[in-house]
């Protein structure tokens, strides 16, 4: 399907990397990794055709079609979300004004034994097979399918997309892409902007996507819940296994441990040779040996270690002053924007050194609520109270957007370091692996990745008690979340997290509360006991099977079909028991739907026979629009 052969890419004359070479087939979903700024973005613009290459070949079948999911999107103002999600269905859309086209024409013309009219006939029937053939009956449902599924409410179908945030932009664009069926899904961080439902719909989706799919992630769950193949990009070459995330890992370093025994083995064996070399120089009569063993030498393949990138982040949050008990309290905070209400009447009350995340679907007001704590909105209604001594730090979910991008990274920290540590910005961006003449780089040129290390460190200018982080780990390398996770770990002060990483949230909250309906519901417990308690919910909520009456006790110790069923179950754990009878409620719903569905191809069938015999007794009659108004 895809093939890379040794294709060589640099900026500037830095070599980015060089001779990959790997074959993308259909079914393999590949999760490509690597440090931000190892090139990770720029192979999938280089397969996707927006950039060029140095060197090397990127070949493809003919006929392949590939999707890419962009970091930056432009929509066209004026367009509905629906509107929007449909142009990935350009043929079919076309194909409808061409069939209302011709229906007019039909229902104007009058030349019934003409040549044109005739022409006009043949061009219906063929766009009508066609349409069907593309799927024009089901599109539309299709494309509310896959918005539902990526968190967006009917009533925000006929919402123009120029209200809308970055963040649900991007949910439309990948809506798009997967509605548009490509051979090739190129993924460039797909989850960044998903809530926990969304991530969890977009996983199983893509597990039955027949395509082959590269996805860019540094979601560790999302990456071992969906790929099945790895490709690292490190220090300038890849090192590709038919494993995921984790498992990659494991056999990566399984590999490297034979690779060191079997380098020192062979070490040990160059040494033994040259010492015999080196002895039998000396005498005349084994100078033809000693010749030998230096052509042993010269033909010996050195064993070589795959390297690894071991540079990282070093974080570490300054303490600051001891703050009162209770360092927030909130008491009947609301805010609308417009005709909408995003949170009504929230009550918080939070105490030193607590630990809690911000979960729920996006546009519930977490983000709302954190600019609402730090002041940066300041007309929601209610009181928000600071408890004493509280030194507010906080990390927006779009920070790095703040950069100016005409800075250099040295600049960008001078200007906002004071007297007391203006001294350290050098070793803090060090800290954070900007070194030597890289701290010169100006802002523009860094990958996101690299912008949210400078504006994480940017933060640390300044001491703070009560940390609030938006999205801390968007566009962070698994690395770098790491180094994050452990830092946070280690603060001593209270931390407010707004986050859909589950990897990142689990062990670092104690307390999660979850944004529905416009207010807040605490979950005493980690993301892990959150996320086990929304299924429960959920199944309760899909599932409404009513429960099977007590058959009467055995009489003769026989069973009946349905009592022996019962029994099966009860066999069943409560879980397995509950994914049974979700699994028969669905079934029963698709046989229900496959018979209305039969139904009406027989009433279509039967329409369109007698369409035909009256088209035939009068050439006058008109063809009915029925088909192409349906949905």
């Amino acid at each position: 399907m895809l093939n890379i052969h040794n294709l060589h890419v640099s900026f500037g004359g830095e070599t980015l990397f060089q001779e990959i070479t790997f074959r993308l087939n259909a079914g393999q979903r590949v999760g490509l990794i690597g440090k931000n700024g190892a090139g990770k973005s720029t192979l999938l613009k280089v397969v996707a055709g927006d950039l060029e290459y140095d060197e090397g070949q990127v070949a493809m079948e003919k006929g392949t079609s590939i999707g890419f999911l962009r970091q930056d999107i432009d929509f066209v103002q004026g367009r509905t979300v629906l509107e929007e999600a449909y142009t990935a269905f350009a043929k079919a859309i076309q194909i409808e004004a061409q069939l209302e086209n011709i229906n007019e024409q039909l229902a104007t013309r009058t030349d019934y034994e003409s040549e044109g009219y005739n022409q006009l006939m043949i061009d219906l029937s063929d766009l009508t097979h066609e349409y069907e053939i593309i799927g024009g009956y089901h599109y539309k449902g299709e494309t509310e399918k896959i918005l539902k599924g990526l968190g967006f409410q009917p009533e925000q179908f006929n919402k123009l997309t120029d209200e809308l945030s970055g963040g649900w932009r991007m949910r439309i664009e990948l809506a798009k892409l997967l509605l548009e069926n490509h051979d090739i899904l190129l993924l460039d961080e797909p989850t960044n902007h998903l809530d926990i439902e969304s991530i969890l719909w977009l996983e199983q989706f893509l597990q039955n996507y027949p395509g082959a799919v590269m996805i860019v992630s540094h979601d560790k769950m999302f990456l071992d819940n969906v790929t099945n193949r790895t490709i690292e990009i490190s220090l300038g070459r890849i090192y590709d296994y038919p494993k995921p995330y984790t498992k990659f890992l494991e056999l990566r370093a399984e590999i490297r441990e034979q690779q060191e025994a079997t380098f020192k083995n062979q070490q040990k064996e160059i040494e033994r040779t040259e010492k015999l070399i080196e002895k039998f120089r000396a005498k005349a009569s084994k100078a033809t040996m000693a010749q030998s063993l230096i052509k042993k030498l010269d033909r010996m393949d050195v064993v070589e270690i795959e390297q690894e990138d071991n540079a990282a982040m070093n974080i570490r949050f300054a303490a600051s002053v001891q703050p009162g008990k209770v360092v927030l309290e909130l008491e009947d905070v609301s805010k609308n924007y417009g005709a909408k209400t995003v949170l009504r009447n929230v009550n918080l009350l939070l105490e030193r050194g607590k630990r809690v995340a911000f979960v729920g679907q996006n546009g519930m007001g977490k983000s709302t609520l954190a600019k609402i704590i730090v002041g940066d909105i300041n007309d929601a209604q209610g009181n928000v109270n600071l408890g004493h001594n509280v030194q507010l730090g906080y990390f927006a979910q779009n920070q790095a957007e703040y950069l100016d991008g005409e800075k250099t990274i040295l600049d960008t920290m001078l200007d906002a370091a004071d007297d007391t540590n203006r001294v350290k910005v050098r070793d803090m961006l060090g800290s954070f692996l900007f070194r030597g003449d890289e701290v010169e780089k100006k802002v523009k040129v860094l990958s996101g990745g690299e912008r949210n290390r400078l504006a994480l460190c940017k933060l640390l200018l300044q001491p703070f008690n009560v940390l609030i982080m938006d999205e801390p780990t968007n566009h962070l390398d698994i690395q770098s979340k790491n180094v994050l996770k452990k830092a946070l770990l280690n603060y001593d002060g209270t931390l407010i997290v707004v986050s859909h990483d589950r990897e990142f949230l689990q062990g670092l909250t104690e307390l999660v509360y979850e944004f529905r309906d416009h207010k807040l519901q605490v979950h005493l417990g980690d993301i892990d006991y959150y996320l086990e308690q929304r299924k429960a919910i959920d199944m309760r909520e899909i599932e409404k099977v009513s429960k099977d009456s007590k058959n009467d006790k055995e009489v003769s110790g026989t069973l009946s079909r349905k009592q022996e069923e019962s029994q099966s179950e009860k066999k069943l754990s409560y879980e397995d028991q509950k994914k049974l009878k979700s699994l028969n409620n669905r079934l029963s719903k698709a046989e229900s739907n496959i018979n209305r569905l039969e139904k009406e191809i027989k009433e279509i069938d039967l329409e369109l026979q007698v369409n035909y015999d009256q088209t035939v007794a009068d050439p006058k009659f008109l063809i009915p629009t029925k088909l192409l108004k349906q949905n």
